[in-house]
């Protein structure tokens, strides 16, 4: 303790967060990097193999119902107007019937950093190898990014003969470089994660999502990190994951990160935790709005309570879906192929124009922007159109109905069940109480009480998922911890994480509405959204780095041999396995 006290901050970073792996996977993206560094690596969490079966799947991800439903469409509607109404916009009927009428544009386009950028394509990823027999010319296009003028050249048949006799194909692609792959090319993405768990189905089955998830890993760990192999002994990880993941996921993870990333020890935290800790707080409502899921827990004393969670079903690529929807319904999208699912070089275009155009405010918001055609293996086509009810898509998040979430297949139901828990009495393990613990969560190992009895993490099904917006799972979530001295402390504690955060008008939204669906018959009359002191796509990752950090002893830390033979030994010598009881230990830690 004398030496913290004494210690330089920066210094400490230096030390301790040199060889400390923090590891932030979600379904869109996977922040990664060593603790001792300001930012992680932000990096698309798929995947694309060079195949040559047929037919040939561009996407792995093939039971998705894209097809809106008659009543699906009616519903979508009906929030638009009740939206619209909120907004203080014509009602959708009435804007397709004035759609030939001038607008008064919205400032729009002088309020954003990221204008700069905006209108600039994406390029599609070079699918073939670098022979040194090449031909300068070659290697000069190459290196200049003409990709899509060769994959133009050659398609169809063409493009796998070219292959097989003048070029190579790489056999793995990964991240964004994925994402840009044409879709004439002979690959397929995989994305190991989606909807906040493992993307499990009769077309991709566990083995080969484990082994893509490997392989992602550990690409970064040795392009992006520089840490090879032979030197993973000598660092350690921490694996910080959302609330979504179940008891079985965050296992095999475990697995691969000791077993087969070869980490010396590893110890796993939850990502609402995390965030707190990255911004600070002790006592927070963390809503964590990623690109495919939206959480939200409450923090009480530096400990997570797990009956205020809640999970709801869509996320920012949602809003870039009905940002489409809504410009095609009023006609102001170009005559393009666009095609989020099929060619996701469109998501990341529909994303970027999220980013730059959509806000949350009153009356009515158009701009001009310029939107991209990815055709086959040619070059980007450039198309400047007005963008209107730019204020609509990101409402959906307090209006799920608007957002019409796809239908992702669930995992098998015995890839639930926990085999483990019944082979081993870990129900009533105690852990050892040390006299200064807060009293929080924790405070029931003495009494006996089974601590994570009521964590959904033990049924033998996913989590449920709700189907409420934004503002009523907030207030659900907080009314439900039971006391009002802790509810009013949190509906002024409000902290917004993840990249949908980033939406311009979205607090002051957050505040107006989370104060309309508290009942009448609540005391409460204040709701204050935090401000984040970091950027909120990478405030978990950060608050995983000082808690990392900041763990001196380390006790509840899993050691790979350990691990790998048994399971983990705890102090009394018992066996556990269950990832969130190693969770658990790890927060009494922090609690101590």
């Amino acid at each position: 303790m004398d030496y913290l006290k004494s210690v330089v901050p920066s210094q400490l970073l230096s030390e301790r967060g040199s060889n400390l792996v923090i590891i932030n996977p979600g379904s869109a993206n996977i922040r990664i990097g060593l603790a001792s560094k300001d930012t992680p690596l932000n990096i698309p969490h798929c995947i694309a193999w060079h195949t040559t079966q047929e037919p040939r799947r561009n996407v792995q991800d093939q039971l998705l119902n894209t097809q809106v439903t008659t009543t699906q469409y009616m519903e979508r509607e009906k929030a638009y107007d009740m939206i619209a109404s909120f907004l203080k916009i014509p009602f959708i009927d009435e804007e397709v019937g004035n759609n030939s009428y001038p607008r008064k544009m919205g400032r729009v386009d002088g309020l954003n950093p990221q204008n700069s950028r905006k209108d600039t394509s994406f390029d599609w990823t070079d699918v073939y190898q670098k022979e040194p027999s090449s031909s300068s010319a070659l290697e000069s296009s190459e290196n200049k990014g003409t990709t899509s003028e060769s994959l133009g050249q050659h398609r169809d048949a063409n493009t796998e003969e070219l292959g097989s006799s003048n070029h190579k194909y790489k056999k793995v692609i990964y991240g964004e470089e994925a994402l840009k792959i044409s879709p004439m090319a002979p690959y397929t993405l995989h994305r190991p994660i989606r909807r906040g768990h493992l993307n499990i189905s009769l077309h991709y089955p566990m083995q080969q999502v484990l082994e893509d998830v490997h392989a992602i890993w550990d690409f970064i760990l040795i392009e992006k990190l520089h840490i090879p192999l032979h030197e993973r002994h000598k660092y350690a990880a921490m694996l910080v994951l959302p609330e979504t993941f179940d008891n079985r996921e965050i296992k095999e993870l475990l697995s691969i990160v000791l077993r087969d990333l070869r980490f010396s020890s590893a110890v796993v935290h939850q990502e609402g935790l995390a965030a707190a800790f990255g911004n600070g707080l002790s006592t927070a409502c963390v809503v964590k709005m990623g690109a495919q899921v939206t959480s939200v827990i409450c923090i009480e004393d530096g400990a997570a309570l797990p009956h205020t969670e809640k999970t709801l079903p869509f996320g920012g690529e949602d809003v870039s879906r009905c940002l489409l929807w809504t410009q095609r319904h009023h006609q102001t999208w170009p005559q393009i192929r666009t095609d989020m699912f099929t060619k996701p070089i469109d998501l990341l275009m529909l994303n970027r124009l999220k980013e730059s155009y959509c806000e949350i405010k009153e009356g009515e918001l158009d701009a001009v922007g310029v939107v991209h055609s990815y055709e086959d293996g040619l070059p980007a086509g450039s198309h400047k159109t007005r963008l209107t009810a730019l204020n609509v898509p990101p409402m959906g998040l307090f209006f799920p109905m608007l957002l019409v979430p796809d239908a992702y297949p669930a995992p098998p139901s015995v890839w639930f069940r926990d085999y483990e828990d019944m082979l081993e009495d870990t129900w009533h393990m105690e852990f050892p109480r040390r006299p200064e613990m807060s009293d929080g969560l924790f405070s029931s190992v003495n009494t006996g009480y089974p601590l994570w009895d009521s964590y959904p993490a033990f049924s033998a099904k996913p989590k449920k998922e709700e189907k409420i917006g934004l503002a009523e799972a907030i207030t659900s979530s907080i009314l439900s911890t039971g006391r009002i001295d802790l509810q009013r402390k949190l509906f002024c504690s409000i902290l917004l994480i993840g990249g949908v955060a980033l939406t311009r008008g979205l607090v002051p939204a957050v505040e107006e509405r989370v104060l309309h669906a508290i009942p009448s018959n609540e005391a409460i009359d204040t709701v204050e959204v935090l401000q984040s002191r970091s950027n909120p796509t990478v405030v978990p990752w950060k608050g995983g780095a000082i808690l990392g950090i900041l763990d001196i002893g380390r006790d509840a830390w899993i050691h790979r041999d350990d691990w790998i033979r048994n399971g983990i030994h705890i102090g009394s010598g018992r066996k556990y396995k269950d990832s969130y009881f190693l969770q658990a230990q790890a927060m009494c830690y922090i609690n101590s």
